[in-house]
């Protein structure tokens, strides 16, 4: 029987530098050992975040030799749950079909989770020998720490940090047997949308399994945040010009209001900001730079060098999202392009902006709309293909604006 464990667990002895034991296998049962049998905390055995999470499963009263059924929730909560994640669903539905072909070769299923940690996709393994990951990853299995215990994606979900949990340091024995890398997903308000995660049974990854899956998470965490961006300008930034459109590029969303209503992980490395101080900062001065110059490089595709207040040089591109945040509007005849900037060793600060570009995004889109309007005549069909909107938005467009003018 399993002692009693204690909350607050003793500090260990420290280890001597080159301890009897050379295998990870060896320290993780040192440290489960250490932990569960003698009521020390088992500190440089085991990631600190492993051994929070198997001090509050023990806080929860659970045991580590305990059974776990590993059923899925409620048909009606099931359904709510995908019902809610289809934005999130429909952003890594590409990457994850990426994902999957790149692992067709190996053992190891892609497992996604909505913030709570319910599994809302989970890789199929067709004819695949093993026994524990058929059943732990289904859809609708709740692999949060409260019911699944210790786990890659229990640990994110808890604390929105990556992490990598492998064998034994899963809390329930009955799981021991899996390793798994998880990395979070956030949306426009920071908060955790989902968790992507690589998981295999009985064998090791065979390759860098944080890495890989730390990618992907960005790269659909970047298409999330894009495509909810509903009336906004898209900037898409790096220090270096060939990361443009990776997942590596810098974003941000800039609101009709000029301020900045959300950035990615890398924006904000690139300007100095921690998550809490992104909300309503004004874009002019974050950039150094006029909203009419940021929305004039909305009429080149091609990238333009700007200086930012702290001193680094960017390479930026900009682009102006719909209102439905599922298209983008092309400008159209609304003044001389900016001149194409290749990338050089040390780029030169962004020319002056044409003074014809609006000042405000509502501005800048209605133009667009009425200069497509002209050029084609007023046929509507014709203006949404230009600009790649529906005619809904178009018509929505219109009667507001006509109902502005009574």
């Amino acid at each position: 029987m399993t002692p009693a464990l204690s909350l607050n667990p003793r500090q260990a002895p420290a280890l001597p530098p080159q301890p009897f034991f050379a295998r990870p296998e060896q320290r993780t049962g040192l440290a489960r050992e250490r932990f569960f049998e003698q009521g020390l905390r088992p500190t440089g055995l085991v990631g600190e975040a492993v051994i929070q999470s198997w001090a509050r499963c023990v806080g929860a009263q659970r045991r580590p030799g305990e059974a776990v059924a590993f059923d899925p929730v409620t048909r009606a909560r099931l359904r709510a749950t995908l019902a809610r994640n289809q934005t999130l669903l429909s952003a890594a539905s590409a990457d994850i079909a990426s994902l999957e072909a790149a692992l067709s070769g190996t053992a190891v299923r892609v497992i996604l989770t909505d913030g709570d940690g319910v599994v809302v996709h989970a890789s199929a393994l067709p004819g695949n020998a093993d026994r524990v990951l058929p059943v732990v990853g289904r859809v609708g299995v709740d692999l949060g720490e409260a019911t699944s215990g210790t786990n890659a994606l229990a640990v994110v979900a808890k604390t929105g940090s990556a992490i990598t949990v492998l064998g034994a340091e899963h809390f329930f024995d009955c799981i021991r047997m899996l390793s798994c890398a998880a990395a979070p997903i956030h949306d426009q308000r920071g908060q955790l949308a989902g968790v992507l995660d690589l998981t295999v049974e009985s064998r090791a990854f065979g390759f860098d399994a944080a890495a890989l899956v730390g990618v992907y998470a960005t790269a659909i965490e970047n298409r999330l945040l894009q495509s909810v961006a509903q009336e906004q300008l898209v900037l898409q930034f790096q220090a270096c010009p060939t990361l443009l459109g990776s997942p590596l590029a810098a974003l941000a969303g800039v609101g009709s209001d000029g301020r900045i209503a959300w950035t990615n992980g890398s924006a904000r490395q690139l300007l100095g900001l921690s998550r809490a101080g992104v909300a309503a900062l004004d874009a002019e001065a974050l950039f150094g730079t006029p909203l009419a110059e940021l929305l004039s490089v909305t009429l080149n595709p091609a990238a333009r060098a700007v200086r930012l207040p702290n001193g680094l040089t960017v390479w930026l591109r900009a682009q102006l999202q719909a209102d439905d945040g599922a298209h983008r509007l092309t400008p159209v005849a609304l003044a001389p392009a900016a001149p194409v900037v290749a990338p050089m060793p040390a780029p030169t600060p962004a020319p002056a902006a044409a003074t014809e570009s609006p000042a405000t995004l509502g501005q800048h889109t209605r133009s667009v709309i009425e200069a497509s309007l002209a050029e084609h005549q007023g046929n509507i069909s014709r203006t949404a293909r230009s600009l790649g909107v529906s005619r809904g938005l178009l018509y929505r467009r219109l009667r507001d604006w006509a109902g502005e003018c009574r």
